[in-house]
């Protein structure tokens, strides 16, 4: 059986309307599938849940907020068909977060790679540390951002979108991310980082609950077709992914 180290934990808390839900894992806060699975779940659950207003995603730890996928987990893939299945955790996760009745407030505390972006642009709200950089590096080992691309076009639009995509070696700042309007705002420390969290959550939880399931309709109109594209675009990934330009980087990155 699994340790808790190796799948990583998912916790939920709720108070005054306001479900936090906060996910970790050793190698910086990445996803194994079974964690991307239950934290998919979560957010169905909490979309039924009459208690909640307002959901806050955030990680453990003061270092990285996400790593994305395991890295581990995307070593294993063997054929066309786990690979698909691999890249679909995401693409169900960013799902669940779209159609999720409730407004999603991102707390992103540190840096964020591939999926850890796809995460902070299907939220609603973000605000973050100075220190939250980001970065899309998938093509550096022959893959591409498929998955998150609709929900981080959505959220900073195309041009921005590319330009961390093709720079795929490059951090962008979180100064930049602000700019791009990934982030709504960004402090200097994860303490006041918290207090922001908290004095906004809780306003937002204060207003009318009708309101703001009906804001959340209005806020994704036009994504509906994320269901099936978001499939699709774990089938191109999970193809890419048994190449052997990316089978050669990979074991560049094991080494």
């Amino acid at each position: 059986m699994p340790s808790e180290k190796s799948i990583g934990s998912l916790v939920t808390t709720i108070e005054n309307k306001v479900a936090t839900i906060t996910f970790g894992h050793p190698a910086s806060n990445s996803f194994p599938r079974e964690l991307l699975d239950r934290l998919t779940a979560e957010f169905k659950t909490l979309s039924e849940n009459q208690l909640v207003s307002v959901i806050v995603i955030q990680s453990q730890g003061s270092g990285a907020f996400c790593a994305g996928a395991s890295f581990d987990e995307l070593l294993a893939v063997c054929n066309v068909s786990d690979g698909t299945q691999f890249f679909s955790g995401f693409a169900n996760l960013i799902n669940a977060m779209r159609s999720c009745s409730k407004l999603i407030v991102g707390r992103v505390h540190g840096k964020a790679v591939g999926g850890g972006v796809g995460i902070a642009c299907a939220c609603d709200y973000v605000l973050a540390t100075k220190s939250a950089d980001v970065k899309l590096s998938e093509l550096a080992i022959g893959i591409g951002p498929f998955v998150i691309e609709p929900a981080v076009s959505r959220k900073i639009g195309k041009t921005a979108m590319s330009e961390m995509t093709l720079a795929a070696h490059e951090w962008k700042s979180a100064d930049w991310a602000l700019a791009k309007g990934l982030y709504a705002n960004t402090f200097e420390s994860i303490e006041e980082l918290d207090v922001a969290i908290n004095d906004f959550s809780s306003k937002l939880s204060s207003y009318n609950p009708e309101a703001l399931a009906e804001m959340k309709k209005v806020l994704w109109v036009g994504t509906e077709e994320w269901n099936t594209l978001l499939l699709e675009r774990a089938a191109i990934s999970g193809r890419l992914v048994l190449s052997d330009f990316t089978v050669n980087a990979l074991l560049q990155f094991k080494k």
